[in-house]
């Protein structure tokens, strides 16, 4: 086994499976996992604690931005499931932050410059040491536009969907397809076409469509590229 420790970025789409693959792959090896999506869901939730929608999902901005500074996001490991669960201020907020409440609004949230920059600033940091695998929407092209391995992951809307719909369910929470779906289309409209660090396949990305792919076959063709990647 070799150990020089590499940043493996791995971009995408919402719900196309990223973050279970990222937590895996980083568990087998011993890196570090960074789930950046739960860090702008974090500061959704925070926002949403602290009345900064309005009736009409209007964003109170100046509040936000004033309040950036507070807003501290941790990982700590869970020893039961082996991964980690998101902390805000302190708080264990990982189930909080996976509700279809938190899931409508998180794209407009991390379309505002000053909540991106502050994110990113946080998650630099955290990758200054290497070995560790980080996922979101711009790690591969802002983030760590000098990771070793970057991996962009795709599928489908609809198999995006049933997949959130069938992981909603199982949880027992409330699930309805078709307001998924909808939920779906809109978050890859706004992650794509927002104007800082939009959606977008960095050019020496490796792309993976797993439309059609079991989770083990995943796995299996992630750890091939990181074993190619290492040796």
């Amino acid at each position: 086994m070799n150990n020089k420790k590499i940043t493996i970025a791995i971009d995408g789409f919402s719900s196309c499976g990223k973050s279970t693959m990222a937590k895996d792959l980083a568990k087998e090896i011993g890196y570090i996992y960074v789930d950046t999506g739960a860090m702008y869901r974090s500061v959704t939730l925070y926002a949403l604690q602290h009345g900064m929608f309005g009736a009409d999902n209007s964003i109170d901005t100046a509040a936000l931005e004033k309040a950036m500074p507070q807003i501290k996001i941790s990982f700590k490991l869970n020893a039961e499931t082996g991964r980690p669960d998101t902390y805000l201020n302190g708080q264990l907020v990982e189930k909080d932050i996976r509700t279809m409440e938190v899931s409508s609004r998180v794209s407009p949230i991390a379309a505002l410059p000053f909540v991106r920059k502050a994110l990113v600033e946080q998650q630099q940091a955290m990758g200054k040491e290497k070995g560790i695998v980080m996922d979101g929407r711009d790690i591969g092209t802002v983030v760590f536009p000098d990771a070793e391995l970057k991996v962009f992951v795709t599928a489908s809307a609809e198999v995006r969907a049933q997949r959130r719909f069938e992981e909603l369910k199982a949880k027992g929470m409330p699930a309805d397809l078709q307001d998924i779906l909808k939920n779906v289309q809109e978050r890859d409209y706004i992650d794509s076409h927002r104007e800082v660090s939009p959606l977008r396949k960095a050019d020496d990305a490796v792309e993976l469509d797993n439309s059609n792919m079991t989770i083990a076959e995943q796995k299996q063709w992630l750890r091939n590229i990181f074993e190619e990647r290492t040796r």
